[in-house]
């Protein structure tokens, strides 16, 4: 069954329309299920600016229905669902502010770090947002936003095997670690508990990625 937002029988008058160039001006007739078309005028490609990607960027199938996406939009899908898994994380702890901040700040480390080094940043973000709600509370907020099951799988993995480690451990686990031992780390710079230089020190020693080492470095000073 096709979508019934792109199935030409449920279209009105106004699934046809001009949209002028951005570059040149002219007049470029889009269906509104194009994504993007090229000005006949000047060339300049661009996308449609009144086509609504709102279930594309969710959607498993959005490509197989809509066609192969606009560059512009290469990240909307991954964006959405961590977007998603924030807000129920927030519903999840409620009023447990402590942990919402535990996991918000988690997760700008892991951001941070995760650009740099690469790596997968969907399945990083997420698992940095729910690392403090364990796997059993992440699995039912993994489905209830209908993250893929690979997806599902590699967060859950990191999840349960957060106190393992090792140097042979994926990039994803790496990062999610680092931004932890960074994130606890700022947190007993503001208890004020130890010295700076014992906290550098200790942290140091368990960082994994360079970006991470950098950011503490930055941190101390």
């Amino acid at each position: 069954m096709k979508c019934p937002g792109q199935d030409m029988i449920y279209w009105k008058e106004n699934a046809i329309y001009d949209v002028d160039c951005p570059k040149c001006g002219s007049a470029v007739e889009f269906y509104k299920d194009d994504t993007n078309r090229k000005c006949t005028s000047c060339g300049h490609r661009f996308v449609n600016p009144k086509m609504d990607f709102g279930c594309a960027s969710y959607c498993q199938f959005a490509e197989q229905c809509l066609g192969t996406l606009p560059e512009e939009f290469k990240g909307v899908q991954d964006n959405f669902l961590k977007d998603k898994i924030a807000v129920e994380m927030k519903r999840y702890f409620k009023t447990d502010f402590k942990s919402i901040r535990l996991a918000t700040n988690t997760a700008r480390n892991a951001e941070e770090i995760g650009k740099s080094e690469g790596g997968n940043l969907p399945v990083i973000l997420c698992t940095a947002y729910l690392y403090w709600a364990g796997s059993e509370a992440a699995k039912p907020i993994l489905e209830k936003v209908d993250a893929n099951e690979t997806i599902q799988q590699d967060i859950l993995q990191i999840i349960d095997n957060k106190d393992n480690v090792t140097e042979t451990a994926s990039l994803e686990s790496q990062i999610i670690h680092d931004a932890v031992k960074l994130m606890l780390a700022q947190e007993q710079l503001k208890d004020e508990t130890s010295t700076k230089e014992d906290i550098h020190q200790s942290l140091n020693d368990f960082l994994f990625t360079t970006t991470a080492k950098d950011i503490a470095s930055t941190l101390f000073q």
